[in-house]
């Protein structure tokens, strides 16, 4: 009997040292319910329960970003509208490009005078 009682409270002071070090280390913006310095009073002052209620109630989950989440380019909605820009803007520089060269074979030929046509 005395083993398990020596069993436990080791395991209890494992358990508050790691909820401590837990609550302090913890990022601000993820703490839910209490701030986060009550949150450390209240594991020092009620170490099993305050450790316990921290890990159920103040301790945020992580939260998924989309942002950081690789997506394939054919499943990125914003990669493939940016794709289409590209093509439109490429086909228009193709027209102009080729519009130019029109212009440019087209006028200021020389008459028969040697002047050019203005």
């Amino acid at each position: 009997m005395v083993r398990l009682w020596i069993v436990l409270g080791v395991a209890a002071a494992i358990f508050y040292i790691y909820s401590v070090v837990d609550c302090a280390l913890f990022d601000r913006s993820r703490v839910r319910g209490l701030p986060k310095p009550i949150w450390l009073i209240v594991i020092i002052l009620f170490p099993i329960i305050g450790g316990i209620l921290w890990f159920l109630i103040g301790r945020g989950r992580r939260r998924i970003q989309s942002a950081l989440r690789t997506v394939a380019p054919d499943d990125d909605p914003a990669f493939l509208k940016r794709l289409a820009a590209d093509r439109d803007q490429e086909e228009r520089i193709k027209r102009l490009e080729q519009e130019l060269s029109e212009l440019d074979g087209d006028g200021g030929e020389n008459d028969q005078t040697g002047r050019r046509d203005a």
